[in-house]
């Protein structure tokens, strides 16, 4: 565009096999919408005739974690503004409608008046390559569980003899026991029937077991690669580490604090004081698989680390109860989890017994 041409701020509504954009003025009105594919083409096409328009200040995708992931890696590379817009809540949508160019219009709305603020995930280092190892180990271990689950409900209906072979066996020994049966070729007796679906299921748990080893051999160097002073944390092992860092991105620095990465995993308390009552309650929203991986964490350190085992002793003298206690440390370990992310200084930490080792 040449000199003076006027800014416009762009909004995308993103699907699977297209994306709707739109763009406005500075005054909020609507310039022009239109569809493109979901191709590289396509998102190139797009941003051109997005600065077609005007000056490009910056755009509103929706769903920059899932259709709306590789347009954001495109327009990013060109050098534009990505900001990451929530889909409109379903009052909002009964009461203005749905389409393709109202959301898209909504999103660049949304942008322009600066109620969506959100720096999307860059997904383009080695943290999104721990995400989607993670993904398939998460469905892997799923998978073992469900085999285990279906052996046990098995073996509860399964010919005593059958039973009795391998009652009080642990788990490793069980499998490989069960692996190794010999059903025969008749399958029309119910013994047989019942070893060969339980040698089945043996040997699909022994296959699972092989794929979740090969993918920490996988997984284990990259978040070490990624996050070497994330696992020099007491309690943070390579599970931990690496949902962590999925969920903080490859950018963590769009997380402007300690306390917008607490929101984000779901530890900041929520006021719920009402006349001379002052409390907190628990925060249910956020990234619940960070707030699970903060939670084993602070299990472990309950368990092991003599600083905090005081801190609890310390807490439960003065009457809180260890759910609070629990969401007390929490808050505290992702105050660490965030400066070990962004290798950022935070505040001065309050709880002297739980400070770090000088």
């Amino acid at each position: 565009m040449t000199h003076g041409s006027p800014e416009i701020t762009g909004g995308v509504d993103t699907h699977g096999l297209t994306h709707h954009a739109a763009v406005i003025d500075q005054l909020g009105r609507h310039l022009a919408d239109q569809e493109f594919p979901a191709t590289v083409r396509g998102y190139r096409d797009l941003l051109d005739w997005m600065r077609s328009h005007g000056v490009l200040t910056a755009v509103g995708v929706e769903g920059t974690g899932a259709y709306g992931a590789e347009l954001a890696r495109v327009l990013t590379a060109a050098g534009v503004a990505v900001v990451d817009v929530d889909r409109p809540d379903r009052k909002t949508r009964r009461l203005r409608g749905k389409s393709d160019p109202i959301d898209a219009y909504a999103a660049a709305t949304a942008v322009a008046s600066g109620r969506a603020t959100g720096i999307p995930k860059s997904r383009d280092g080695l943290v999104e390559s721990v995400r989607v190892l993670r993904v398939t180990r998460r469905s892997a271990v799923k998978a073992r569980t469900q085999a285990m689950n279906q052996i046990r409900s098995v073996l509860v209906s399964a010919p005593a003899a059958l039973r009795e072979q391998v009652a009080g066996l642990e788990r490793t020994a069980l499998i490989r026991t069960l692996a190794r049966l010999r059903p025969g070729p008749d399958l029309s007796t119910p013994l047989a029937a019942t070893k060969a679906a339980l040698r089945r299921l043996a040997r699909r748990h022994q296959l699972l077991e092989e794929e979740i080893t090969e993918l920490d051999t996988e997984i284990g160097p990259l978040v070490r690669q990624a996050a070497p002073e994330l696992l020099a944390l007491f309690g943070v092992g390579p599970e931990t580490a690496g949902q962590l860092l999925a969920s903080a991105g490859d950018n963590p620095e769009r997380m402007r604090s300690e306390a917008a990465f607490a929101h984000l995993a779901g530890v900041a308390p929520i006021p719920a004081s009402s006349g001379r009552t002052h409390r907190h309650r628990l925060n249910r929203g956020g990234d619940r698989a960070a707030n699970n991986a903060l939670h084993t964490i602070v299990l472990v350190r309950m368990r092991y680390d003599e600083r905090t085992r005081a801190y609890v002793a310390r807490r439960t003298k003065e009457g809180l109860s260890k759910k609070d206690i629990t969401r007390c440390l929490k808050r505290f370990v992702v105050r660490e989890v965030y400066r070990a992310l962004t290798n950022t200084p935070t505040e001065q930490i309050t709880q002297t017994d739980l400070a770090p080792a000088a």
